[in-house]
C-alpha cells in the first residue's frame, strides 16, 4: 500500500513564521495516513500562488506559526489509506487547493497552506490528502513524454486556471461578449485567457505592470495600463456603451495609479465600466474585518466592509457573481481541455525553481518581477 517504508522522517517544505516579506524553507516531518480515508502524495511540481502573497505581507493567516505555505500541486499518489477505493499507489492526480471536508454542501472545504490544524502546505515534498477519493483530480495517463510537457498546464487547474475560469462563468458570460479583467497576476491572465477561449468578442485586461500587460497582449487582449490615465475611459473610449463583463481579479491587495492601497477600488470600476443588463463577478480575495495575530500581524488593516453604489448596480440592472472556486466541483472540463491539447495555460510560468530558492522567488512575486512560479521537485 505505500512506497513511504524507507523514506527519512523529514521533508523539505516552505513555511511561514508570521514574519512579512519573508519565508523560511525548513525541514517539516513527512506526513502519513491518519484517516483511512487519506492519500499520502509525492510532490513533483508545486506553485507559488498571488493568495499567497497576502500571508507574505502579513494580511492573512492563522494564529498559530509556524505552518507550511502553498495550495497548488501535482504529484503521484504514495500511499492510500484502507478506505480509499478509487486510487492506487502511482496514480498521477492534482492536488486542488481546497481538499473536500467530508461533508456536502459545504461553504468552503478545507485550504491547503493556510495554517488550518493537521493539514499542511503544498510548497513540500509530500502532502496528506484528507477525503482523497473526492479531493484528488486524475491526470490523463498516455506517456511519460506526455506528462513531462504537460504537467505545468495541469499544475495550473489546482488553482488560477480554474479560478479565472469560473470567475469568468460567475460574470454570465457567453460568447460574443466583451470583457473587462480587472488584473493581469497568473488569475486574470487566466481569466483573459478563458474569455478568449470561450470565444469572447474582445477582452480588456487592466493592470499597472508592463509585462504583464505584454503577457496579456501576446495572447490577444487589449492592455490597458492604469499608470497613464483612467483605465475606464480608456476602455469607453472603445466601447461606449460599457462592456458586457467585468471581473475583479485582484481582491483587497488592490492599488491605484499611485501605487497606495485604495480599499473597494476594483468593484467600483467594475460597476462603472459595465454596460446596461451586464454581469460583475468577484474573483479576487476579500477578508477583512480580521483581528492582527502572530500568524497576520497586518490582518486589522483590512476593512470588513468598502463602499460601492448599490444605485448603480440597481439602475444598470447588473447581475453579481461572486465566490469561492472550487477545482473539485469545476476542473474536469479544463483537464479534458488540457490533454486534447486544445488549453495550454502553463503559459503564464516564468520561472520554475528549486525549492531553496522560494525566499528569493517570493521577494520577486511580489516586487512584481514574476508571473507565475513553479517549484520543481526532483
Amino acid at each position: 500500500m505505500s512506497l513511504n517504508a524507507t523514506l527519512a522522517a523529514t521533508m523539505r517544505a516552505v513555511a511561514w513564521f508570521g514574519q512579512p516579506y519573508n519565508v523560511s524553507v525548513i525541514d517539516m516531518p513527512v506526513p502519513s495516513i491518519v484517516n483511512q480515508t487519506d492519500a499520502i502524495v509525492r510532490i513533483t511540481t508545486s506553485a507559488i500562488c498571488g493568495s499567497d502573497l497576502h500571508f507574505y505581507h502579513g494580511y492573512t493567516g492563522a494564529a498559530n506559526v509556524p505552518w507550511g505555505l502553498g495550495h497548488e500541486a501535482v504529484g503521484y499518489v504514495s500511499e492510500v489509506g484502507s478506505s480509499i477505493s478509487s486510487l492506487q499507489v502511482g496514480d498521477y492526480v492534482i492536488i486542488p487547493d481546497n481538499a473536500h471536508s467530508g461533508h456536502y454542501g459545504q461553504q468552503h472545504p478545507i485550504s491547503f497552506g493556510s495554517g488550518q490544524p493537521n493539514y499542511g502546505g503544498l510548497q513540500a515534498e509530500y502532502a496528506r490528502v484528507p477525503f482523497a477519493d473526492e479531493s484528488l483530480i486524475p491526470i490523463p495517463f498516455r506517456n511519460n513524454t506526455d506528462n513531462a510537457t504537460k504537467e505545468l498546464d495541469y499544475l495550473m487547474i489546482s488553482d488560477v486556471f480554474t479560478t479565472g475560469w469560473h470567475a469568468l462563468t460567475y460574470s454570465g458570460f457567453q460568447p460574443g461578449d466583451s470583457v473587462a479583467i480587472f488584473g493581469a497576476g497568473p488569475v486574470g491572465i487566466m481569466a483573459a485567457y478563458s474569455a478568449l477561449l470561450r470565444g469572447a468578442q474582445r477582452v480588456y485586461s487592466v493592470d499597472q505592470v508592463p509585462d504583464r500587460l505584454a503577457l496579456a497582449a501576446s495572447i490577444g487582449a487589449v492592455p490597458i495600463s492604469f499608470n497613464s490615465s483612467d483605465p475606464i475611459q480608456q476602455i469607453l473610449a472603445q466601447e461606449p456603451n460599457g462592456v458586457t463583463r467585468a471581473v475583479d481579479c485582484v481582491g483587497f491587495e488592490a492599488v491605484n495609479a499611485t501605487g497606495h492601497r485604495e480599499d473597494g477600488l476594483i468593484p467600483r470600476n467594475l460597476l462603472a465600466v459595465t454596460a446596461q443588463q451586464g454581469g460583475i463577478a468577484i474573483g479576487g480575495v476579500y477578508t477583512g474585518g480580521q483581528n492582527s495575530t502572530r500568524g497576520a500581524p497586518y490582518a486589522d488593516t483590512i476593512p470588513a466592509e468598502v463602499l460601492i453604489s448599490i444605485s448603480s448596480l440597481w439602475e444598470k440592472a447588473l447581475s453579481l457573481g461572486s465566490g469561492i472556486v472550487l477545482p473539485l466541483e469545476h476542473a474536469q472540463p479544463l483537464v479534458d481541455l488540457v490533454a486534447a491539447d486544445r488549453a495550454s495555460p502553463s503559459f503564464v510560468v516564468s520561472s520554475v525553481i528549486d525549492i531553496e530558492q522560494v525566499p528569493e522567488y517570493y521577494r520577486r512575486y511580489s516586487d512584481h518581477l514574476e508571473h507565475k512560479i513553479v517549484i520543481r521537485f526532483p
